[in-house]
């Protein structure tokens, strides 16, 4: 019987025992769970990141507008019929390149027979007046005929060359051709930008309606938007920056040529024209572009690249680097923005290191 107590006493005391290792190996277990490590950046990703040291720079406060491409008017021609006539043999579509001197079309035109006809009536009259002319200096000489009668023959003669001429000049406007034809021709080189016509179009000369639009494209306007709390910043003959959809990553140079000193009633903006240079034909009328004029001042801040901020859950973060792997992401305060560079106002300091590429990618590793 006393053996039997002791072992009970015994089981019981071992199972207290293993209850109590049980316990604290939960215990033990559900505490290493809860300690999270940090993130220690591999060698091999380390070496692939690109690090910089901060620094401070003048600061360049940028204002963007928005606005479109559109054609640069001063060299731009709509060509409207100068005669009435049905559209013949249309040479051209729109967006061909046209050379100046270059046949678009041809409109046969009952006004141009009428041009040619009164042409040939002009040369006849002068051969006949030139007759007369010489007639009565015939008659002249031989005391046949008087002096008023010389004078008046050589008026009417040189009325007929000055008839003459005049034709000749309405025939040259237009066309100079005597088979009653009009030929449309490119008065400039440049591209067809608009084109109201097809073939057996019936036109007259007194339509408002051009029939072509030629455009030089080798340079455009940006017809910018302007809102009143930006109007006193923007001044003539400042250097923007332009970026389009077409072409994020390039960055076009023009100017600011003119200010309308008048606000939209509608929309409340004023409209701003810059100029750019457009050899290579990338900017096409109607793109919709961004424009950022530039303003230096006489402060010094901290500026760091575009690819290094990070906009999440609206705040800005940059990835500050300590060494030896150890990153953290740190929040910032944006003062400007000027094209691939951010200034800021706070959350970093000269002199810090800080990560400039695969930012996204490092973000979300110390974020997990």
């Amino acid at each position: 019987m006393k053996n039997f107590k002791i072992k009970n006493i015994f089981y019981f005391t071992s199972f207290l025992f293993l209850l109590f290792l049980s316990f604290t190996s939960c215990e033990t277990g559900k505490n290493k769970q809860e300690v999270k490590t940090s993130y220690i950046i591999p060698d091999s990703l380390l070496k692939t990141l690109q690090i910089d040291t901060v620094k401070k720079t003048q600061l360049i406060n940028g204002i963007t507008l928005t606005g479109s491409v559109d054609f640069d008017q001063d060299h731009q021609v709509n060509i409207y019929p100068l005669v009435s006539g049905n559209v013949q043999d249309i040479k051209v579509q729109l967006g061909d390149y046209v050379q100046a001197g270059q046949m678009l079309a041809i409109i046969k035109s009952s006004e141009m027979a009428g041009y040619s006809n009164n042409l040939i009536i002009a040369e006849t009259n002068v051969t006949t007046t030139k007759k007369q002319l010489d007639a009565q200096k015939d008659l002249f000489a031989s005391g046949l005929a008087s002096q008023l009668d010389v004078i008046n023959a050589q008026a009417n003669y040189d009325q007929a060359l000055a008839q003459l001429e005049m034709v000749r000049r309405i025939l040259k406007i237009n066309g100079n051709n005597t088979q009653g034809d009009y030929i449309v021709k490119a008065p400039i080189n440049g591209f067809i930008v608009q084109k109201n016509i097809t073939n057996n179009t019936s036109i007259r000369s007194d339509n408002g309606t051009n029939m072509f639009t030629i455009s030089d494209l080798k340079k455009v306007w940006i017809q910018a938007n302007v809102y009143e709390a930006n109007i006193s910043k923007i001044h003539i003959g400042e250097t923007v920056s332009v970026t389009t959809v077409s072409y994020p990553d390039r960055i076009f140079t023009g100017t600011v040529d003119k200010i309308v000193n008048v606000l939209d009633p509608s929309s409340k903006v004023m409209k701003v024209r810059v100029i750019l240079n457009n050899e290579d034909y990338a900017l096409k009328p109607q793109m919709y572009a961004n424009i950022t004029v530039t303003q230096k001042t006489n402060t010094d801040a901290i500026c760091v690249p575009l690819n290094a901020v990070i906009f999440d859950h609206s705040q800005y973060y940059v990835l500050s680097y300590h060494g030896n792997g150890k990153a953290e992401i740190t929040p910032v305060e944006v003062l400007s923005k000027n094209n691939d560079k951010i200034y800021l106002a706070k959350g970093i300091k000269e002199g810090d290191l800080i990560i400039t590429s695969n930012t996204f990618q490092m973000y979300d590793q110390l974020n997990n």
